[in-house]
């Protein structure tokens, strides 16, 4: 497969490739161009030639063909997502949802571009004021390997509705459903340049990106480190950028929860995509008056998940993305044993056998009575592993909430509505949920603080984000 640079495509300017591997099987999927600053650059170039007419076209005819696209989505969302399984891992049934979510994404656009307007200030004798929403400009996006179509549409969605083109990097190891969705937004009636493809490392291509004179501004979603690079990289310029760095997001389970739902919302918020999700569950606060039933209840749901080829039926959960993934998190479990830091109370060492030896997967682990300096704790856990704490009280259960560096999201499991106010109140993280946990639909803001980013995706702030604010100031 090839990269899609205004509208066609492309080999990289040397020759070079990226296999793609099925990381549930090793086998080679497909490959693609390792890009270079040289295809960045034609990418930008592609982008700038299309800039101008795409935002002359009336917001509602940019909304209409997201909305066919979506539609065309949803027509292929079984190809689509079986494409992002082989090259992924995850689970046919997460896929689907998936790449049903990046339509819903388009579609929610659509729909609020009818309502895109500006702002009439009248000042009486001083005169008056005409406030308009300009695009950005062209605009960069680098997309995660562990959600790739669901993160494509927050990025693509508000960019392109806003008027402004798009120069977008996919992860190396899961390329080829982005692809895909460019060429069904293509065929839908995205114009040549508007939205290109370039594949390729991040030292390379995504660097490019970021330090690229004509890109205004960049969403990247990742790890910590990247993120620091990035602003590193950008300062000096006047480039806007949205960051979404991850998180190591706690669930608090009060005494007063439905203990039964609690659990459910424990694994799926855990070990839903292997762990590999910026919002999962990563450390579970439990009130001690339920913890023994909860952690029994937990610990056989946990071992009742079935980790195989996201391709089979019955699978609850793929493997790692990579081969390293799966050696990081061994090592933080391997810690917790070797330090004496908590107890595994089910799991805690990689699946072997004949269906999972060329493969990159890890059993569903459980750990309990983990000491506050682990890096369980401490580190953003991104594999099918929970921590487990037990806490006396809320007071115990905010305080430790807290003792993170990140800020992305928490859940708390109450029905109390003063339990539920506090959580909010006091627990540092961009998203509070209530008796539930992961679901991120595109009507909400979403992102972080801390060390877990900056800036906002999804809903009408994203929109706003990828536009500029112009002020015609009339004085009679």
């Amino acid at each position: 497969m090839q990269m899609r640079i205004g509208g066609n495509n492309f080999e990289s300017a040397d020759g070079r490739w990226i296999d793609v591997k099925n990381p549930a099987t090793g086998v080679l999927i497909d490959r693609v161009p390792s890009g270079t600053p040289d295809d960045v650059a034609r990418a930008v170039d592609a982008a700038d030639a299309a800039l101008v007419s795409w935002k002359k076209k009336p917001v509602r005819e940019r909304g209409m063909i997201l909305f066919h696209a979506a539609g065309l989505v949803r027509e292929q969302h079984r190809d689509i997502a079986r494409l992002l399984t082989l090259e992924q891992g995850k689970p046919l049934k997460e896929a689907i949802d998936e790449v049903r979510g990046f339509a819903g994404i388009l579609e929610y656009y659509a729909g609020i571009s009818a309502h895109s307007s500006g702002e009439a200030i009248r000042l009486g004798p001083a005169g008056d004021c005409l406030v308009v929403h300009e695009p950005v400009g062209i605009c960069g996006a680098i997309i995660p390997w562990n959600m790739p179509v669901i993160i494509m549409g927050w990025k693509t969605g508000p960019a392109l509705l806003a008027g402004n083109t798009l120069v977008l990097k996919p992860a190396s190891t899961t390329p080829l459903s982005c692809l895909k969705l460019a060429a069904i937004l293509e065929k839908a009636g995205l114009p040549a340049g508007v939205l290109n493809v370039v594949t390729g490392s991040g030292e390379s291509v995504g660097a490019a990106i970021v330090r690229h004179p004509l890109i205004r501004k960049v969403s990247f979603t990742g790890d910590c480190m990247t993120g620091r690079k990035i602003r590193e990289m950008a300062s000096g310029q006047s480039k806007d950028l949205i960051l979404e760095l991850g998180g190591s997001d706690p669930m608090i389970v009060m005494d007063d929860a439905d203990i039964d739902k609690a659990v459910e919302g424990a694994l799926r918020g855990r070990f839903y995509n292997a762990g590999q999700t910026c919002t999962a569950v990563k450390r579970l606060y439990v009130h001690e008056k339920i913890a023994d039933i909860f952690q029994k209840k937990l610990r056989v749901r946990v071992e009742s998940l079935k980790a195989g080829n996201g391709l089979e039926p019955g699978i609850d959960m793929g493997p790692l993305n990579s081969a390293g993934q799966r050696e990081r998190i061994s090592g933080m479990v391997n810690e917790v044993t070797k330090n004496g830091e908590g107890t595994i109370l089910t799991g805690g060492c990689p699946l072997t056998g004949p269906s999972y030896d060329a493969g990159h997967f890890y059993r569903p682990t459980l750990v309990s009575d983990v000491s506050p300096g682990s890096r369980l704790l401490t580190d953003e856990i991104f594999g099918p592993v929970l921590p487990v704490i037990t806490v006396p009280d809320l007071d115990s259960a905010i305080r430790e909430a807290n003792q993170s560096r990140y800020g992305l999201g928490a859940s708390v499991w109450t029905t109390n509505l003063a339990t539920t106010k506090r959580v909010f109140d006091e627990v540092h993280a961009g998203i509070i949920w209530v008796n539930r946990h992961l679901t991120v639909p595109p009507e909400i803001p979403f992102g972080g603080m801390n060390e877990s980013g900056i800036g906002r995706e999804n809903g009408s702030h994203a929109l706003e984000s990828y536009s500029r604010t112009k002020t015609l100031f009339l004085g009679w």
